[in-house]
């Protein structure tokens, strides 16, 4: 996985990138324990919790690219 988009499985990004694991639960987020996050995009997951969607992608990638810089 390069760059996380909407479109992103949520476990798959949990699996690749667990240094994102902090930003779902800042966000009132549990997905590690949802069964659904094997097949919901992060559009689709994140969109139900009222969430702007692009902004938590945009937070995301912040993360990965901070990592990738260490």
């Amino acid at each position: 996985m390069k760059k996380i988009t909407k479109k992103s499985i949520i476990m798959d990004v949990l699996k690749e990138y667990p240094e994102t694991f902090d930003i779902f639960i800042d966000h009132g987020v549990a997905c590690i324990g949802c069964h659904a996050a094997e097949f919901e995009t992060i559009e689709q997951g994140i969109g139900m919790h009222g969430i702007d969607v692009d902004k938590f992608v945009e937070l995301l990638n912040e993360k990965i690219a901070i990592g990738k810089k260490k």
